[in-house]
């Protein structure tokens, strides 16, 4: 009889098959992990100061000679006052992919300079430690759109948007800004060399020269009015151009949507089969 009571003693409390035990085995998850990496990137690029620099004042200094040096000469066809109230959209699209470039470097540094391993050893898988690095170049560009659309707004820029149309705004240019990140952590994982990556991103941050937002596309050649027409940079400039100036826009911002969208998607997978490529 001692034994049967302590054998009832010995058994554990009963437990609802529903209720979560913590397995402090299993550490921290994704999530955490991905703010962890996040946090890890932006204080890698405040101590690159002169990159902090260029991704900021590159983008302002390029809105003040075009407003400035030719906006004088360039006939846009529109209705606006100004070339400044014309010009300041395509300016943040061309900011969002100035900023999401650094993020190419930055991936490929990681993968070059063996710290990958030691993220594995610790359970980091691939997808936090790239999300961290596309969550760093969110804020970055947010705070670089932030300081262009300031300026923009000292040298004569009037919006004239609603509360619904800024909110779309917002949503579109997040959007696009992730998308780009992402694009240039997948180039980061196929350049071999940091300096390759910069490279590479030189031709996403050229996207928005051959579409609406210097000049509208009609006044192109036939040849690249097409191409101009149809990439995925235009919708999302024609877009917030419209927006910000509180005219109808019809369609154009679901458009932008769906290209940022589908470059998400393309990029997110070729980001993971890359990772696993590189990290065999």
């Amino acid at each position: 009889m001692s034994d049967t009571a302590t054998t009832v003693q010995r058994k554990s409390p009963a437990r609802h098959p529903d209720t979560a035990v913590p397995d402090p085995a299993r550490g921290p998850g994704p999530l955490t992990h991905t703010v962890v990496m996040a946090t890890r990137a932006l204080r890698i690029s405040s101590r690159n100061i002169d990159a902090l620099i260029t991704s900021l004042a590159l983008p302002i200094m390029l809105m003040l000679i075009f407003v400035y040096f030719f906006g004088g000469a360039i006939d846009t066809g529109t209705d606006y006052d100004s070339y400044v109230m014309y010009v300041v959209p395509g300016v943040l699209l061309l900011s969002a992919g100035f900023g999401a470039a650094t993020t190419a470097s930055a991936v490929s540094e990681d993968m070059k300079g063996g710290i990958i391993d030691r993220f594995r050893s610790l359970d980091v898988g691939g997808t936090p430690v790239l999300a961290g690095h596309v969550a760093a170049s969110t804020v970055r560009n947010l705070c670089a759109t932030t300081l262009v659309f300031g300026v923009a707004l000292l040298i004569g820029f009037r919006p004239a948007a609603t509360w619904s149309g800024w909110l779309l705004v917002a949503v579109v240019l997040v959007a696009y800004i992730v998308a780009l990140s992402w694009i240039s952590a997948a180039i980061g994982l196929l350049a071999r060399t940091p300096e390759a990556a910069s490279g590479f991103t030189f031709f996403m941050s050229f996207l928005p020269y051959p579409s609406s937002a210097f000049v509208p596309t009609e006044s192109m050649p036939d040849w690249l009015h097409g191409f101009a027409d149809h990439q995925p940079i235009t919708p999302a400039i024609e877009s917030l151009r419209g927006l910000l100036h509180g005219q109808d826009v019809g369609s154009t911002p679901w458009i932008a949507l769906a290209w940022a969208a589908g470059m998400l998607v393309v990029a997110i997978s070729a980001s993971g089969t890359l990772f696993r490529i590189r990290t065999r």
